[in-house]
């Protein structure tokens, strides 16, 4: 009798463990999944980012936009842009929107749209802690003359990214079939 109860526990909290595994690979997956705008060479995007922060004044946050998780793309401090430290590649090609500062709005324009930009953008807002994605992607039909270095940015990251969801998600569908049949 006492064999079978701590047999029931032990599944109890396999099941408890997986269900909750897969709770994370679920969010981990959700969290993974960014916007993605498309634009063509010489064109402009949108980059749409706000603050989910009901109670924030624009001059108490700061936006830090960065391109592939370095280069930095544009800044505001306390509702101001600054320019000082912006990487040469978005001189004169990035503006925001102060008007919308307000609203929570700090989505920037991106223009003038190079090979280059393609990759994953990123809006950090402090203090809240706001992060937002934004994949963006350069249409191959006004591709002009590219090397293959060229042609290969902003693909790697999406290459690597793909295995390794999908590990998860064969990882998460056998702990599931696993529990399953663990329980019956």
């Amino acid at each position: 009798c006492y064999v079978a109860e701590l047999q029931e526990i032990k599944r109890n909290d396999l099941f408890c463990f997986c269900s909750i595994y897969f709770i994370c690979v679920f969010s981990l997956l959700i969290n993974k999944v960014s916007l993605q705008v498309t634009g063509d060479i010489g064109g402009s995007v949108l980059l749409p980012c706000s603050s989910t922060e009901p109670d924030l004044k624009p001059q108490d946050i700061n936006v830090h936009w960065r391109h592939n998780g370095s280069k930095i793309v544009y800044d505001i401090v306390k509702a101001h842009y600054s320019l000082e430290l912006q990487d040469q590649q978005y001189k004169n090609r990035v503006e925001s929107f102060p008007d919308q500062y307000l609203k929570g709005n700090v989505s920037i324009k991106l223009n003038n749209l190079q090979h280059t930009d393609a990759g994953t953008y990123s809006c950090i807002i402090t203090p809240s802690s706001d992060l937002h994605t934004v994949q963006v992607i350069i249409n191959e039909s006004s591709s002009g003359n590219k090397t293959n270095d060229q042609e290969n940015e902003g693909k790697d990251s999406e290459a690597d990214r793909k295995p390794l969801i999908w590990v998860y998600i064969v990882v998460a569908a056998l702990l599931t079939v696993f529990i399953n049949q663990l329980i019956y």
